[in-house]
Formats: structure tokens, C-alpha cells, sequence
């Protein structure tokens, strides 16, 4: 019988670009959240070998390009196993949308392979095999909210934030994440007038200080949720002043660290229509808007479900492909990915 996972996605809040390093990678810090959106993923071990990909949507590539074929190949291959894998998509998420989706599958394929073939590996193997094969991979095997550096491969599991109304908007517009990120290397770098070794200094100064920034912003937030916990009885079980409920009340006060995303400096004056997005989006009462990733999919933070249904029907009723959902935390997530 085949294995069923969800695969759930991801939205980045806040990311920030720091220099290119010498593997080809640029410095990120971020902080990944899960949603409730996914796919679907079905794993079956048959007699046989190799590995077969099925899906009907032509966006999802079948061959040894897809991250599902790569991460099955080097899961059967620390197992010690041995089988022909078909592997189903049935496909929810936008294709390079930022929600995480190809990422997600893959890691959805490992845990499935696992639970089919009776093994498990140890978590740091899992970890290290997910990283290898894409810089998304390894949050999703932690869920929830998590702090990413590196290139975003690097995880570490944060205090969950109480699970929150989303607006997720997927316009119809594909951006190019290498494109995005040879953008912003323009933008930082100076035009003309030096040579390539200033160039190079000068990014990694101002890169780095970009890292400290977000580093800092995020710790202090990590200072004033352990604080808040010790006072605890009163903000979180219950309504705060000021009528900030329970799943808003940490997001304001992580948003209000000033955390941002670089690739909106880059992407909106591209696409003013993912500018607009995000500007319907906050004057719908998100707290919080931003791109996720290098987009196109942007994104809202609302106090309640009701709103964030409201702001997805103004999008519809504007041609943008919107849906109302919620975040998760670790808990629900690893609650839920099993179907």
C-alpha cells in the first residue's frame, strides 16, 4: 500500500542577503514558518528498480531533476534498500512560487520512503541528506518555526508562534530567483568606478552587517519571548490589553523587530503588481505583508480568520489566485503530515 504525506509549505518572515560566498551561495538569514497549504505526496516500494515519478501537472519535472528523484535516490542508498519507488504529486502549491513546494515534497518522499520501507535513519543523516539536495529541505523536517542561516540550509527550531490567520496570494507571474538575487548583487554593488576586488570588499562589509542586523532583531525578540513567559499566566492564556489576541500578540512583536524581506527591493520595482498585492493586503488589516522568498506568492498576517477570508475574496474579485488559511506549529504539523 502506498505511503500519504502532506506537504505543507512554507513562508519566509523576513529574509535578508548577506555577501556571496565562495560555494556560489549568498549569506541568508531568515525565519521559515509552516502553513497549512500542501500537497499531496503518495510512495509506494514495488518490486523492481529505479525510481518513477508520476504527476499531472507538465510544471513538475519527472527526470533525475526533481528533487523527490534525487532525495529517493540517496534515502535508498543509506538504508541499504533496495525496490522500485513511484512516487505521486498531486500538485497544490505554485511551481517557484517561495512557498517552498518542490522543497517540501522531497522531504514528504524521505519520510514517506522511511515509513514504507520500515527504517528510519538518524535525524543529523536526515538532515545532512536534505541539505545536499536543496537549501530548503532541512526546515521541513523540523516544522513550525524555525531560524534559517547559511544559505538557509543551516536550521534551528525557535519558540513556536501560536498559530495565526494567513492570506496567501499566488499571482500569476513567475520570478526568477537567480535573477532576483543577481538583482540585489547590482543594486548593493557600486555601479562603476571601482575594481572588482573593492566590489567584492564592499559587499561583504555591508552584507555583514545586514546579518548582524537580522541577528540581532531576531534575538531580541527570542529575550522578550522568555520574558514574557514569566509572566506568562496573563499574556498568552488569555486576551492581553489593547485586544491583541493570543496568536497575534508574538508575531507583533516579531514583525515589530523590523524584520523585512531584501528580495521586495528587488522584485517589486520588476513587478509593481506584487507591490499592489501586498498594499491590498495591509490595507485589509494584515499586521504583516511580504513577499515569501524571492516570490511571487505574498503573503498576510491577520488577528482572525473572518478578515483573512475577507482580504482573500478582495484579491479574487481582483483576478489574484488568493486562499485563507493558517499557520502551524511544530506540533500540528507533525500531527498532521501523515494522512
Amino acid at each position: 500500500m502506498p505511503v500519504t504525506v502532506r506537504s505543507f509549505a512554507k513562508i519566509n518572515l523576513g529574509l535578508h542577503i548577506g555577501p556571496l560566498r565562495p560555494d556560489g551561495y549568498h549569506e541568508l538569514r531568515t525565519v521559515y514558518q509552516t502553513v497549512a497549504l500542501h500537497d499531496v505526496i503518495h510512495v509506494q516500494v514495488a518490486r523492481g528498480m529505479g525510481i518513477e515519478i508520476r504527476t499531472d501537472d507538465p510544471r513538475v519535472p519527472k527526470d533525475e531533476s526533481n528533487t523527490c528523484y534525487r532525495i529517493a535516490e540517496s534515502a535508498l542508498r543509506l538504508l541499504k534498500a533496495r525496490g522500485r519507488v513511484i512516487v505521486t504529486i498531486e500538485k497544490r502549491l505554485p511551481v517557484q512560487g517561495g512557498l517552498g513546494g518542490a522543497s517540501g515534497n522531497a522531504v514528504a518522499v524521505l519520510l514517506a520512503l522511511e515509513r514504507a520501507l520500515k527504517k528510519q535513519m538518524p535525524g543529523p543523516e536526515r538532515l545532512r541528506i536534505a541539505a545536499d539536495v536543496g537549501s530548503d529541505l532541512p526546515l521541513f523536517l523540523i516544522g513550525g518555526t524555525v531560524m534559517g542561516v547559511g544559505h538557509g540550509e543551516e536550521v534551528y527550531p525557535l519558540p513556536d508562534l501560536p498559530a495565526a490567520a494567513c492570506v496567501v496570494a499566488t499571482p500569476d507571474i513567475g520570478v526568477s530567483t537567480p535573477r532576483a538575487f543577481a538583482d540585489w548583487d547590482a543594486k548593493i554593488l557600486p555601479a562603476s568606478g571601482t575594481g572588482e576586488g573593492v566590489r567584492s570588499e564592499l559587499t561583504v562589509a555591508r552584507g555583514s552587517d545586514r546579518m548582524n542586523q537580522f541577528s540581532r532583531a531576531v534575538g531580541a525578540w527570542l529575550s522578550g519571548q522568555n520574558q514574557s513567559k514569566r509572566k506568562a499566566g496573563k499574556v498568552l492564556s488569555g486576551v492581553p490589553a489593547g485586544g491583541r489576541g493570543r496568536a497575534e500578540t508574538p508575531l507583533l512583536d516579531l514583525v515589530r523587530t523590523g524584520i523585512e524581506n531584501d528580495f521586495e527591493q528587488v522584485v517589486f520595482p520588476q513587478y509593481p503588481e506584487l507591490r499592489e498585492v501586498k498594499r491590498v493586503l495591509e490595507m485589509s488589516g494584515a499586521f504583516y505583508a511580504s513577499l515569501s522568498g524571492s516570490g511571487s506568492v505574498t503573503y498576510g498576517l491577520f488577528a482572525g480568520r473572518r478578515q483573512a477570508e475577507r482580504a482573500a475574496a478582495k484579491l479574487r474579485q481582483a483576478g489574484i489566485t488568493a486562499s485563507a488559511t493558517t499557520t502551524l506549529t511544530r506540533r500540528q504539523y507533525w500531527n498532521r503530515i501523515f494522512v
